[in-house]
């Protein structure tokens, strides 16, 4: 950030790459702690800038993280690696679920990612729609849609101008308050014949009924589990009840297997099209198709990124009877 450069941060002065550079390049060991989720550059590339300026000690800040594990662990995917192997039985099952080249690739790049921060093993993010992966699923004309982590509105939006008017009922979960508020406003932007199929509630998708401690930011992120809010959480079980879902979606930052606990009797049911975020968590990876796999045997599911360097990663699940042409099995 030019702005900062020649003043302090914390405490702490600012240099510019160059004059890093210049003073510490042979004697210090430059970490790059860039890593963000809307970056179109990659790790190598921040290396190499300062390999470029002539730093002689240059890493990443996977071996910092690790080292000082208790201050900086779990961050999303990013955890310690052992805590993989210990799973190495579980990762394999996983694995054997994919039901193609792709995810298998994908999912094979995310492990090495886990246990080794190999950057330039993970996969370049796709172009489609995140969420409407029109080559895997076979769309119905009238979809019940629950979207748990609406947000603003925004993948809502996104799935009306995929789907026009043609879809039976939307429900939208999002249980920060002002972002549910931004939410109600996106809502009421939709024509009338379109607002009176859906239902927007101000709550957390959750595996039991109770009152959770909730970190309202009202960004993306906001996220259960900790904060100063309080939020409402119950199962989708009992706050959907009966609704025919078809179409699940969860980008819920990390609550994903709490929720799909809590779907459980809908989705035995219902059997939706499943598109889970597997990126929050380090074991959401191959938790995450476990746990449907729990729920119901002939599902099929595939692994696509939509974001650089394991960001947005989202975990397919899709019921035999509605698998594109070109994925029956």
């Amino acid at each position: 950030n030019p702005a900062l450069l020649g003043g302090d941060v914390q405490g702490l002065q600012v240099l510019s790459p160059q004059e890093a550079a210049r003073r510490y390049g042979q004697k210090a060991v430059f970490v790059a702690t860039i890593w963000g989720g809307e970056l179109t550059d990659r790790m190598s590339q921040r290396l190499g800038q300062l390999k470029a300026l002539g730093c002689k000690w240059i890493t990443h800040f996977g071996p910092l993280f690790w080292k000082y594990s208790d201050i900086f662990l779990p961050h999303y995917a990013v955890d310690l690696p052992h805590h993989v192997l210990e799973r190495a039985g579980e990762v394999m099952r996983a694995y054997d679920l994919l039901a193609d080249d792709k995810s298998r690739q994908e999912f094979a790049g995310h492990v090495r990612w886990r246990v080794a921060m190999d950057f330039d093993g993970l996969g370049d993010p796709i172009q489609d729609t995140i969420y409407l992966p029109d080559d895997l699923v076979r769309w119905l004309p009238d979809e019940v849609y629950v979207d748990c982590g609406a947000y603003t509105g925004d993948t809502l939006k996104t799935f009306l101008d995929h789907h026009g008017w043609s879809f039976s009922h939307a429900f939208a979960l999002e249980p920060d308050p002002g972002t549910f508020a931004s939410l109600m406003t996106s809502i009421d932007e939709f024509p009338e014949p379109v607002r009176g199929k859906i239902t927007a509630m101000c709550v957390a998708a959750g595996a039991r009924l109770e009152k959770i401690r909730f970190d309202a930011t009202g960004t993306a992120a906001s996220a259960c589990g900790a904060g100063d809010a309080e939020a409402d959480c119950a199962p989708l079980d009992g706050l959907l009840s009966d609704a025919p879902i078809s179409f699940l979606k969860m980008d819920i930052e990390g609550a994903e297997l709490d929720a799909l606990t809590g779907a459980r009797g809908l989705i035995q049911r219902h059997r939706p099209f499943l598109a889970i975020c597997a990126y929050h968590r380090q074991d959401h990876l191959w938790k995450i198709p476990l746990a449907i796999h729990s729920m119901v045997a002939d599902y099929s599911y595939f692994f696509r990124p939509y974001l650089a360097e394991g960001w947005d990663l989202v975990c397919y699940g899709v019921p035999s009877e509605r698998l594109s042409t070109g994925h029956e099995v």
